[in-house]
């Protein structure tokens, strides 16, 4: 679809990026250009323009005030690891763990594809910054896309317009150039799709230049380069290059009763709770507690001047799993995605409403699917056919969210992290919380961290995988180099992080879970605090500290001894099997696997 009213005056003075953006419409042959000045009249005009393209419907205002609908293709619906790679000069800088081409040959390739891609489309010129505009901590970006449903979503996850372009004038940052196309062009006359995409799908990243492109992919991670394209997979090499950390963690503030803050950093695999803990809502036995929301999913983490980590949430907004979320497990969630929120792949309801697999106890009558089907429980009992797609999306703007931390958000200089936790889901062996004995054990703690993939057939647990501080598709050059970057940070600091590893879903012989989880979580979390803080004790064991059963605030749950002893046990002979199974990803990582890893795996053989 071409913008008829596209803003064609170019809002930068900066010779550089004129002269690409002319390179690249030279390449693409969009037939308009359109500067984003992020303004809210401009993003009404867009949603627009998608409702006149069938991408968007509208939602019941009164139900869902300024929210949108989508549905993608549905060969278009998740993030494509498979198609997605790390280009660096040497296959050895990419690793084992990544999909790598050789620059030159896939440089050659997308020129190839980008070739008059944009044709009969408009192209969006959006400037973004991850972290707060001119924070010493934030970096900049410049997203040229032919989607408009890019466009409006990364309004919501960045900071977007002119006041980036302002930012780019000053000539001070180095800008991430980032090419999208959905790889759709249009002949004369042609018809537009409701969802433009291609079949061939590339998400390619140059860690040496800075560069991304992305191409026939419309969707999330695919389309919205800010997220983890640029927020990980470029930022780790910058974070490497220039001495900080680029991660896959939530940021959330533990605050006391007497207004003491403390800020933890988080890192779970997908599907292990992570929005859900980024937003908790303390217990009962924990009144006047709060925890507030920093960020749900990326953290920069910088040492400061002192030589104390400090972390930002470099985004804007949460782009959430829907299905799974509800007013139960999730009540924060829930009013953050009440208004102003885009909505893909999930159900339409007959009243203008979203639905989706556990929104509610009871499902809608009917409704259409993700797929635009009539849907009834019905026909969900009888074919299996869910309502939403399972990664069906809000994307929803951080500042709706009521335990937001709006000031920790737009601090330039972050906030102190003082504990750092790591977390899977183990049916087994692992226990609810241990703390690491230092640095270099938390380091082995996150690298050998490892959640099970849910099995569908009933009885069965899953294959462990392993997901090395939840950055195995994330990370952007070699993971055993990220190890020793981890290990190398700790030289230039006055004090490190303590850290823990938690695991939520640990099942007893009936296989069902010991810990209720969820908002009780709060009480592993605060033990965490005081042993921060200097206030809790810990029990010695072989894979580190662990809290006596009195450590715990127990006021408002009922909860026994010998299950509490069953959830913390620790298995000499399960746990030499997991430290056998570490072996795997170490052999895989053999040539670049700093040597402190082999020494606490046989430290930890040792204690065992």
């Amino acid at each position: 679809m071409v913008d008829t009213q596209a803003n064609t005056k170019a809002l930068t003075t900066n010779r550089h990026l004129i002269r690409w953006v002319e390179k690249m419409v030279d390449l693409c042959q969009p037939s308009a250009v359109h500067w984003i000045d992020g303004s809210d009249a401009e993003n009404e005009y867009l949603c627009r323009l998608l409702v006149d393209a069938g991408t968007f419907i509208k939602l019941n205002e009164d139900l869902w005030p300024g929210c949108y609908y989508a549905r993608s293709s549905p060969n278009d619906v998740a993030r494509v690891e498979d198609r997605t790679f790390i280009c660096s000069l040497s296959k050895d800088g990419a690793g084992p763990t990544n999909n790598w081409e050789d620059p030159f040959v896939m440089r050659k390739k997308l020129k190839h594809l980008f070739r008059g891609c944009m044709r009969g489309r408009t192209m969006y010129v959006l400037p973004y910054s991850m972290g707060p505009i001119g924070s010493p901590m934030s970096q900049i970006g410049v997203q040229l896309t032919d989607s408009a449903y890019a466009v409006v979503n990364m309004r919501i996850m960045a900071r977007v317009g002119a006041a980036v372009f302002a930012e780019i004038d000053k000539d001070l940052k180095r800008v991430v150039p980032c090419m999208h196309s959905v790889g759709a062009p249009l002949a004369p006359g042609q018809q537009d799709v409701s969802w433009p995409q291609n079949n061939t799908k590339y998400i390619v990243h140059f860690p040496e230049t800075r560069e991304i492109w992305s191409y026939g992919s419309g969707y999330g991670g695919n389309a919205l380069l800010g997220k983890k394209c640029f927020a990980l997979r470029i930022a780790s090499n910058i974070a490497r290059d220039e001495g900080w950390m680029a991660e896959h963690m939530l940021i959330l503030g533990v605050e006391s009763p007497q207004g003491e803050k403390t800020y933890v950093a988080a890192a779970f695999p997908s599907a292990c709770g992570k929005t859900n803990f980024a937003m908790m809502i303390p217990p009962a036995g924990f009144e006047g507690w709060k925890v507030w929301c920093v960020g749900d999913d990326i953290a920069w983490i910088k040492p400061d001047e002192n030589g104390h980590l400090r972390g930002i949430n470099p985004e804007a907004g949460f782009f959430g799993v829907a299905p799974g979320t509800s007013a139960k497990t999730n009540p924060n969630a829930m009013a953050t995605l009440a208004r102003n929120t885009i909505f893909t792949n999930v159900a339409l309801t007959p009243e203008g409403g979203v639905w989706w697999e556990g929104m509610t106890d009871e499902p809608p009558a009917e409704c259409l699917d993700w797929r635009g089907e009539l849907w009834t429980p019905e026909i969900a009992r009888a074919t299996g056919r869910p309502a939403a797609h399972p990664n069906g999306r809000f994307t929803a703007p951080a500042l709706q969210c009521p335990v937001f931390d709006r000031e920790a958000w737009e601090s330039p200089e972050g906030v102190p992290i003082s504990a750092i936790l790591f977390g899977g889901r183990r049916s087994n062996t692992i226990p609810l919380v241990f703390q690491s004995f230092n640095w270099s054990s938390g380091v082995y703690l996150g690298a050998t961290m490892g959640s099970e993939t849910t099995a569908a057939a009933a009885g069965v647990t899953g294959k462990v995988r392993r997901d090395p501080m939840a950055m195995l598709p994330f990370c952007g050059y070699h993971m055993g180099d990220y190890f020793r970057h981890w290990l190398r940070m700790q030289r230039e600091l006055a004090s490190t992080p303590r850290v823990f590893h938690v695991n939520w879903f640990r099942k007893d012989e009936d296989g069902k879970f010991l810990w209720p989880g969820f908002s009780e979580n709060m009480r592993v979390l605060k033990w965490i605090v005081d042993r921060v803080r200097g206030r809790a004790q810990g029990k010695e064991t072989p894979i580190g500290w662990t809290p006596y059963f009195e450590d715990i605030h127990w006021q408002g749950l009922d909860f026994p001894r010998d299950r509490y002893e069953a959830l913390q046990a620790v298995d000499k002979t399960l746990w030499k099997q997991e430290v056998m199974s570490h072996e795997e990803l170490f052999i895989l990582l053999h040539d670049r696997l700093p040597p402190e890893m082999i020494y606490e795996r046989e430290l930890l053989i040792c204690r065992l």
